[in-house]
């Protein structure tokens, strides 16, 4: 009697054998799998538009511009989906810092083909003090205009000179006229507002270099200590004052600091003083200053408005206090529209993973010794992002809205001059600071505005350093994915950017309208004492 435990192995034995006899014949007869588009030659990908994860959404030629949103097929469409996780593409530099160069002439060539003339001590310094020989398209355009007695509004793309587009036909202009006999303390020449006081600090150090061996003096006021300043006043000359709009009204208004001389007042991030966090007071404080007197000699002042967006209610707003229709606009070409010499990657992935995911950038970056900025859409969450990477062993400044100003002061700095190479912030490091330094931009929250998104972007792929620069971008949420899809429809049709306003209030306002009348309830009546502002100021 045969064994039963012995023939079923015999039998499972020869099953098997001819299991894997079969699986062989078949790997050797099967004919060979075509390799997806995705393992197309390397060079190949490179020269493509848009790279994409599923190469069906590669793209080598723009397509239509004029083609309405929801007509093209993108790679985020289907990112509102759970399993869209792991998802990404990236949006390739197009165009190399040589022809970015292209557009720059030399300053000599350019002062003796616009007839326009910069005082000797001006011109040293520039060389000298900045290192700067070129002038870029913007500052081609916008510093005849400035020179002359014209309000104006410099509307140009992040990183392209726009503060040496006002700054150097407005010293110009003190220097001849260095010797004013009639000089008092506290009284400055020049006013230039900025939102942040980052940016304040940055303005007046290089109009310092730019003066440097002339008897003006600049002074910077950045609040935080407005309180001390008013019980214990400083008086001294002062020709050039940069100021937040903040602190610098409070001390106008208790007679500390007097506006009757200001010949040239400079709204610097004009989008942003005009959001309708600042529309009243800026209107008032606006309201002191004589623009209509403009073309008489030495009686008028001189308005210039400095944007890397156009700001949608500088109409609206401005009527009250200037004739909108004086102000000469110098736009330029590539305002509102992507960076083409920076590489940008989106990747869609869970917040779960954003931590290692920044982490393991972070170390590749700090490897390759190049400085990078990780944006966050809130203090608490910048907050975490720094404890996060020190707590992991790397250094990383923390800078926001929220910190006190004795903390704040210095930190943009101290990343600046070397000393950290990874700055956490919020949209407060995002306005106007000149970030040569920086590399590799990493947006851990995406921004839910397209104006913020152009803001961030612009702190890499400068004028003053046009080396291989890299936007990495995590998208996580609905709202991210609503934006991200215009992006890349924009990207795709070589066209502008929509919706580009940064009147941040006024959106959330207009949208919270728009759901209570979506939900059926009533809409506040505006103006009527309870809180709310004038319809007209506010929508």
């Amino acid at each position: 009697m045969l064994n039963l435990s012995v023939v079923l192995r015999v039998q499972s034995s020869r099953q098997t054998a001819s299991f894997a006899t079969a699986a062989a014949v078949k790997t050797q007869i099967k004919p060979p799998k075509a390799k997806p588009a995705k393992n197309k030659p390397r060079n190949q990908r490179d020269q493509a538009l848009i790279s994409c994860r599923r190469s069906q959404f590669d793209l080598t030629h723009y397509e239509r511009e004029d083609a309405k949103f929801g007509s093209l097929s993108l790679a985020s469409k289907g990112w509102l989906h759970n399993k869209s996780k792991g998802d990404y593409f990236i949006l390739n530099a197009s165009v190399g810092a040589e022809e970015v160069q292209q557009e720059m002439q030399a300053i000599d060539e350019f002062l003796e083909g616009s007839q326009l003339k910069l005082h000797p001590l001006l011109l040293e310094n520039l060389r000298g003090e900045l290192g700067i020989k070129l002038v870029t398209g913007i500052q081609k355009q916008g510093m005849p205009i400035v020179h002359g007695k014209e309000h104006c509004l410099i509307a140009a793309e992040t990183g392209c000179g726009k503060t040496l587009t006002y700054l150097l036909p407005i010293l110009d202009k003190l220097l001849q006229r260095e010797a004013a006999p009639d000089r008092k303390l506290n009284t400055p020449r020049v006013l230039i507002l900025t939102p942040g006081r980052e940016l304040a600090t940055q303005i007046a150090g290089v109009a310092e270099k730019l003066l440097q061996g002339s008897n003006l003096k600049v002074q910077s006021l950045l609040g935080g200590n407005t309180k001390q300043l008013m019980m214990n006043p400083e008086f001294e000359e002062v020709d050039v004052l940069v100021a937040t709009l903040g602190a610098l009204s409070k001390l106008v208004t208790t007679g500390i600091y007097r506006m009757e001389q200001v010949r040239h007042l400079v709204l610097d991030e004009a989008d942003t003083l005009l959001d309708d966090t600042f529309t009243d007071k800026l209107t008032y404080f606006l309201r002191r200053f004589p623009f209509h007197l403009l073309q008489k000699e030495d009686a008028g002042t001189q308005l210039i408005l400095a944007s890397a967006t156009m700001p949608t209610n500088t109409r609206e707003i401005l009527h009250k206090v200037i004739d909108v229709d004086t102000i000469r606009e110098v736009v330029s070409p590539h305002l509102h529209r992507l960076m083409p010499h920076v590489t940008q990657k989106f990747l869609r992935m869970s917040k779960a993973d954003r931590p290692a995911t920044i982490l393991s950038l972070v170390k590749q970056d700090l490897v390759k010794r190049r400085p990078l900025i990780v944006f966050s859409n809130k203090s608490t969450t910048s907050d975490y992002v720094s404890i996060f990477l020190n707590n992991s062993g790397v250094n990383c400044l923390n800078l926001n809205g929220d910190m006190l100003m004795k903390i704040r002061l210095g930190r943009f700095e101290q990343f600046q001059n070397g000393n950290c190479d990874v700055l956490s912030t919020t949209d407060v490091g995002s306005r106007g600071l000149d970030t040569t330094r920086a590399r590799h931009v990493v947006n851990f929250d995406f921004p839910l505005h397209v104006s913020d998104y152009i803001h961030r972007c612009g702190r890499i792929g400068r004028v003053g350093n046009l080396e291989k620069a890299l936007v990495t971008n995590f998208i996580s949420s609905r709202r991210e994915i609503d934006v991200v899809q215009r992006i890349e429809h924009a990207a795709r049709t070589g066209g502008l950017l929509p919706d580009v306003n940064a009147n941040i209030r006024n959106i959330i306002n207009k949208r919270i309208v728009a759901e209570m009348k979506a939900a059926g309830v009533p809409v506040p009546v505006l103006g009527s004492g309870n809180g709310y502002p004038n319809q007209e100021e506010a929508f």
